[in-house]
């Protein structure tokens, strides 16, 4: 089973990505405290859902330090935000990919599914 790590520091956020990730048949792994996202141990996620704006942190630091991490370049990571230059602030972060909210359920479902897929083997 694909496993999918959501970082948001909304409890909302959090609830309703996993119920339609679960939904998918991924296991969902949720993170509310941003920092924590920092210290991953060896089982990694097949990808990372990360909120750019949360209340102490910048997703955009926390992407560009997985992705200078021998551990965790590897992982897809999907910035969220509802952010108009999403676009941009995915690729200045490093980010593999971005959803901008609010979202479409298909849209997150084929994002998530080209990421995961892309990263099987």
């Amino acid at each position: 089973m694909k496993k999918i790590l959501v970082v948001d520091d909304n409890e909302g956020i959090l609830d309703v990505l996993s119920i339609i990730l679960e939904g998918e048949g991924y296991e969902v792994q949720q993170i509310i405290e941003p920092e924590k996202v920092l210290n991953l141990g060896s089982d990694l996620p097949d990808l990372i859902l990360l909120d750019i704006w949360m209340s102490g942190a910048d997703g955009r630091v926390i992407c560009r330090h997985l992705k200078d991490q021998p551990k965790t370049k590897h992982v897809p990571v999907l910035l969220m935000s509802a952010n108009k230059d999403i676009a941009e602030i995915a690729e200045e972060a490093s980010a593999d990919g971005y959803i901008a909210k609010p979202f479409e359920m298909e849209e997150l479902i084929e994002m998530v599914g080209r990421f995961v897929n892309k990263s099987a083997g």
